[in-house]
């Protein structure tokens, strides 16, 4: 756990993107897909909004992803495996970077076929409680003409993520702008941020 930790942090501070390759578990991994599913297909997944609770709208010229918010009180055993990996992983960086992170806020996101978000940073104009967004994903055998990319754009220069099994990315919300790319299949994954609060 500490090297997926150590491995993620380092990426970070050489590129203000972190990513680990493997940075979940593969039966964690596999649990949480099918818990994404069952929630696609029962209906719990709901259109994404725009903004905060404030200021909140929905424009489909902008996002068509669906999600889902990640909570204990679900007593769901993934998430709960999920969220406290994430609290492992909040404890290493407060003692190791000194980041001061006190809370959190994770949900499921599910692209369906056509979905896309656009160019965007991750903080709220009215509210800088996000520190660090953390994306993980949850695709198995995805290939470059899936679509669905994450594209962080970062001086003058795209770098483009394939949304791989395992896989998490990890920056700053308030600095990096960036979007995910029109998926040609389903596309998986839980999206969250660290915040001081």
């Amino acid at each position: 756990m500490k090297e997926k930790f150590e491995e993620i942090v380092e990426s970070f501070i050489e590129n203000k993107v972190g990513i680990s390759e493997f940075f979940l578990a593969a039966q964690l991994a596999v649990l949480l897909k099918e818990h994404i599913q069952r929630l696609q297909e029962d209906g719990s997944m709901t259109g994404a909004g725009i903004g905060n609770d404030d200021i909140q709208q929905h424009d489909r010229r902008i996002r068509t992803d669906k999600i889902h918010w990640l909570d204990k009180k679900n007593k769901h055993v993934e998430e709960l495996g999920f969220l406290e990996y994430i609290e492992d992983f909040i404890d290493y960086l407060n003692k190791t970077c000194y980041t001061g992170i006190n809370a959190y806020e994770f949900h499921y996101a599910m692209y369906e076929e056509g979905s896309f978000y656009k160019r965007h940073k991750d903080q709220f104009r009215n509210n800088d409680d996000r520190k660090y967004s953390l994306i993980s994903y949850l695709n198995d055998d995805w290939i470059e003409a899936d679509g669905g990319q994450l594209w962080v754009y970062q001086n003058d220069e795209t770098q483009k993520i394939l949304p791989t099994s395992r896989k998490a990315v990890f920056f700053e919300s308030s600095e990096l702008e960036h979007e995910v790319t029109m998926a040609m299949r389903p596309r998986m994954s839980i999206t969250g941020w660290l915040k001081r609060v």
